[in-house]
Parts: structure tokens; sequence; C-alpha cells
């Protein structure tokens, strides 16, 4: 089960992620915070 969270980031960060969705890289914002946040835990 997924659950909603809200998250605070800097406008640049911002700017880079929705650059990355644009680019087809991720599907939306939700998709790049939970690839990322898997990759940190994984660490």
């Amino acid at each position: 089960m997924k659950l909603k969270v809200s998250i605070s980031m800097d406008e640049e960060t911002l700017r880079r992620v929705e650059a990355r969705i644009k680019g087809g890289i991720f599907r939306n914002k939700s998709h790049f915070i939970e690839l990322a946040t898997q990759r940190m835990l994984e660490k």
C-alpha cells in the first residue's frame, strides 16, 4: 500500500527533478522520490 507524504525541497532541486520527468526518465515526482529513497536505503 502506498501512502501520501509531503516533502519540501529548494527550487533548483525541484527544477532538476522536473527536467528529468519531462525528459521521460521518470513517470512523475513520486516515482523519482521513491526510486531515490530506495537507492539511498540500499547503501
